[in-house]
């Protein structure tokens, strides 16, 4: 029986947190381009190969709005990715101001500045971890809660001037966003959000600082075509994924290295001359999520010889293009000497990741750092073992590790 005999079910099953469902292989080499049902019970089309998906997220015949929202195919029943976002006739001109906007507060030579600052952090988070290891039982500790947690929280605080007093509370706001579990509470829970940062927001308004939600609410209040509803969306996005995605991207780049011994040696033995491409591995191969990003067709095309219609929903699955063996040599393997070095990590064209130097400083100040100060570091726990998040953004809850 051929894998299109039948509409697909998403998510599709995973051995566990590193790897993907067997089934992406097959249908890149029978089917890159399937129907499927969403975990909302909704059809859309599921896109897996490399040179597609790339294709597709440069496509302006895709959009994130859609002509007919009403009727648009919901993902899941989170309230991330969960449909339609934006209006149909301003999105193109909504994003072209949202990223000139962002562009200078998230622009590489900002990030080279914020370099000193986010060393400092890992340095005092290890250095904590170290003093807690010394009285821990059996000298394990969570790398999760002592610094892949709140590195991220800390430096996108800083950036977009939230008070990291407030971790703790947006933390379990996104917990609950994100969750495809817990019905209608994924969505009060955005509401919720969106209250936050609108007391945030009007908090600049009256004391404006030298902050990315200050600049935004600044912009709004001078450009009438900037709603504030709009402002206030963005505002809780860029809380979202500042920190979501980034501490998904430690724990995924760790459990990587720490299971394969002859990658974190070679770390550990060169970490300045190393890390640059070790990080992008982990973008590469790390698959947070189990389903892809959302686009919805604004005319007809053809994709792969497939026909989708004006107003279909497909899903851009990055994990599976990033592994697609047309596109790399031993594609599943970790390897960051490979010879390919492009990857979907971070997205591509218009809407390519206005975050991606934040994360790239991050990841390559904490990798570095890892392998510097603990070279014996290794996981206390069987990967198995550990505990993953039932969310649309994925990643685990813990990372037990000693040395």
């Amino acid at each position: 029986m051929s894998v299109t005999d039948e509409r697909l079910q998403l998510p599709f099953e995973r051995p566990n947190i590193l790897e993907l469902a067997p089934l992406y292989e097959v249908l890149r080499r029978q089917a890159p381009v399937t129907p499927v049902t969403t975990p909302a019970g909704d059809p859309a089309w599921l896109v897996t190969r490399f040179d597609d998906v790339r294709a597709l997220l440069g496509d302006k015949r895709l959009g994130r709005s859609h002509p007919e929202p009403e009727r648009a195919s919901r993902i899941t029943t989170a309230a991330v990715q969960d449909g339609p976002t934006g209006s149909y006739a301003t999105e193109a001109a909504d994003h072209a101001r949202m990223r000139r906007l962002l562009t200078p507060a998230f622009s590489a030579k900002r990030m080279r500045l914020l370099t000193d600052h986010v060393q400092d952090l890992v340095d005092g988070y290890l250095d904590r971890l170290v003093a807690e290891r010394a009285a821990a039982p059996g000298g394990v500790v969570d790398l999760h809660a002592g610094l892949a947690f709140p590195l991220p929280v800390a430096v996108i605080c800083r950036l977009l001037g939230v008070p990291e007093d407030d971790r703790e509370h947006f933390r379990a706001l996104s917990e609950r966003m994100a969750s495809y579990t817990s019905g209608d509470d994924a969505h009060r829970a955005r509401a919720e959000f969106s209250g936050y940062m609108t007391g945030l927001a009007e908090g600049k308004r009256a004391e404006p600082g030298e902050d990315v939600i200050s600049d935004l609410v600044r912009a709004q209040s001078d450009d009438e075509g900037f709603d504030y509803n709009e402002m206030v969306r963005l505002c809780v996005g860029l809380l979202f994924a500042g920190h979501e995605t980034t501490v998904n991207r430690i724990g995924l780049g760790t459990l990587f290295l720490l299971t394969r011994p002859d990658q974190w040696q070679g770390l550990t033995a060169d970490p300045a001359g190393r890390v640059n491409a070790t990080v992008e591995e982990i973008m590469r191969l790390g698959a947070p999520g189990d389903l892809g990003l959302l686009r919805y067709a604004h005319t007809d095309l053809d994709v792969d010889g497939v026909t989708v219609h004006r107003g279909d929903a497909l899903i851009l699955s990055i994990n599976a293009a990033n592994r697609d063996r047309s596109a790399y040599a031993d594609a599943e393997t970790f390897d960051p000497d490979r010879a390919e070095r492009a990857h979907l990590g971070f997205g591509h064209g218009a809407h390519f990741c206005i975050g991606a130097s934040l994360a790239r400083t991050e990841l390559r100040i904490v990798f570095a750092t890892l392998a510097r100060r603990l070279p014996g570091l290794r996981l206390a726990k069987d990967i198995d073992d550990l505990e993953v998040r039932t969310t649309i953004t994925g990643g685990v809850t813990e990372l037990p590790v000693t040395w």
